[in-house]
Formats: structure tokens, C-alpha cells, sequence
């Protein structure tokens, strides 16, 4: 698993193992690896290392992005076509992917497009790719949720950029990683796209008035429309202490709707989603119990 250090990826090699699985995770730094599975070298950006970390491998998942770095784009497709290629050449039968959400029709942002590109250039030496796109994941650890967690917690009152009012179809990290073990035993899931959402669509407004809600404190939220992307970022910045190469990123892709359109997902995978105020529940119990350690 590329990404098996990751906010995603941490829990997924937990879930896997726990399915029965054998968990090869994939890390820069095996001998700090602490977490379920084996540890193996590999990097992304260094082409060299992935025959070792991708031998064996039936399935290999892939769960990497460079957002916080000016250069995102072209390091992502450098590392997405080196890993496709790594995993042809080692026999992998499927590459698992997680991307983003969002009509291309809509002119998507910077971020929204690569995870596209990556989408395809996974696949180019012949290995079929399974990809789920999601839109914000709600979990302790997530840079999207962290936005919206530090915004609502250390503001009296919310500046309202444009962005604050696109609709997404946020979903929980439980519900994240459900899926991406599910899609292994269903075989129909081999080669195609399918989009996950929770079962609220809201608008960015609602979700941090709904968090601020559950801590029993009010949000107003103060209309600024001529609050450019760039400029809410910078504020962002100020605000928070999110990554600021890759929030900036983040909140360029808050101008794109992402809202599921196709839910054939739920067939091949069926269970009941949990909606944003218990996934928002779990994410700040997960935090709390993290800092009682």
C-alpha cells in the first residue's frame, strides 16, 4: 500500500489486516513503522525502489498525493505513472485509487484535475485501476476536516467567502475505508469508477455551523463574495495551522461541487452510511482520545 502512513491509509491497513488480509505497507521509513502489516521500503518518487515494495503483491493500493508542495501536479503524475508502471512489471492484477469527486464539465481546480490525471496515468501499463472518489472526508487527522474544525474553534465569527456556500456530500472516514476493503471481493468493481458520499449534502456554510453547533457555540457567518480563493487561503493561513501549501490547494477546489451522481457503489457494497453529525462525533472523539495518550 503506497500511503500506508497516511491519514487514510493508516486505518486501511488496520481494516485489511483485520479482514484476513496480508498488509504490505509501504513506507519511506519501515523501521519507524508502527502500524498493522509488514513494512517495506518504497517511495513513490523514487522509481528504483518500487519493484521491491510492489513484489508479490496482488492488489496494490494507492493512496498518495503531493499537495503541499507548489509542484503538486507533476509530481503526482510522475509518481502515478512510475507506480503504474512498478506494478505492471510486478504482475499486480488491480491498483486501488481514492480520488476526488467533481464534474469536469465544471472546470475543476488544479487539485480536482490531477487527481484525474492520476486516475488514468495509474493505469497505462495495462493494470486495471478500481476508483473511488470522494469528496471531504470527516476524520481526526484530515486536512479538509481540520479546516473546518480550526475555523469553528478559534473564530467568533466566520468571513464568508464565495466558497462557503458550493454544496459537498461529505463522508466518514469509517465509510472511506469500508469501501475501499469492499471493493475487494466484489470482482464487478475491477477496472471502474465509482463515486462515495455519506447521506448529507450540505453547503461548507452548513458544515461548520453544524459543528460549531455540537460544541454549543454560535458561528455567524459574515458574506464577503469578492473574497477570492487566493486571498481566503492567505487568511486561512492566519487562522489556522493547516499545511499551507496544501490548504491553499484545498480551498481552490471549494469553488467545485462535489456531490455523488451515480450510487451503484451501495449495491456492490451495501451499507448504511453515517450522516456528518455522527461522523463529526467521531472524528472529535477520535481527537480527544488521541490526546489523553
Amino acid at each position: 500500500m503506497a500511503g500506508a502512513t497516511g491519514f487514510v491509509g493508516r486505518r486501511l491497513c488496520a481494516a485489511l489486516a483485520e479482514a484476513g488480509h496480508d498488509v504490505m505497507a509501504m513506507t519511506r521509513r519501515p523501521e519507524k513503522y508502527d502500524g498493522a502489516g509488514i513494512a517495506v521500503f518504497g517511495d513513490v518518487h523514487d522509481p528504483d525502489t518500487l519493484p521491491g515494495a510492489l513484489a508479490g503483491a496482488d492488489v496494490a493500493y494507492y493512496l498518495v498525493h503531493s499537495l503541499g508542495s507548489p509542484d503538486f501536479e507533476r509530481l503526482d503524475a510522475e509518481a502515478a505513472w512510475a507506480f503504474g508502471q512498478a506494478a505492471g512489471d510486478a504482475g499486480v492484477q488491480r491498483i486501488v485509487y481514492l480520488g476526488g469527486l467533481g464534474r469536469e464539465a465544471d472546470g475543476l481546480s488544479a487539485h480536482l484535475r490531477s487527481r484525474r490525471e492520476v486516475e488514468g496515468l495509474l493505469g497505462r501499463a495495462g493494470v486495471p485501476v478500481t476508483v473511488l472518489r470522494a469528496g471531504i472526508v470527516v476524520g481526526h487527522g484530515g486536512i479538509s476536516w481540520e479546516i473546518t474544525r480550526q475555523l469553528v474553534q478559534r473564530l467568533p465569527a466566520m468571513i464568508g467567502p464565495r466558497w462557503v456556500e458550493t454544496r459537498t456530500q461529505p463522508i466518514a472516514l469509517a465509510d472511506v475505508v469500508r469501501y475501499l476493503v469492499g471493493v475487494l471481493d466484489r470482482p464487478e468493481t475491477v477496472g471502474k469508477v465509482f463515486e462515495i458520499g455519506g447521506p448529507d449534502v450540505l453547503s461548507y456554510r452548513t458544515m461548520m455551523q453544524r459543528v460549531a453547533s455540537r460544541q454549543r457555540r454560535p458561528l455567524p457567518v459574515v458574506p464577503v463574495p469578492l473574497l477570492s480563493p487566493r486571498l481566503s487561503s492567505a487568511w486561512l493561513a492566519l487562522v489556522t495551522d493547516v499545511d499551507t501549501g496544501a490548504g491553499r490547494n484545498l480551498v481552490d477546489s471549494m469553488t467545485n461541487e462535489v456531490v455523488v451522481e451515480d450510487d451503484s457503489i451501495r449495491e456492490l457494497v451495501p451499507f448504511e452510511p453515517m450522516g456528518y453529525d455522527e461522523a463529526v462525533r467521531e472524528a472529535l472523539d477520535d481527537r480527544a482520545r488521541e490526546r489523553r495518550r
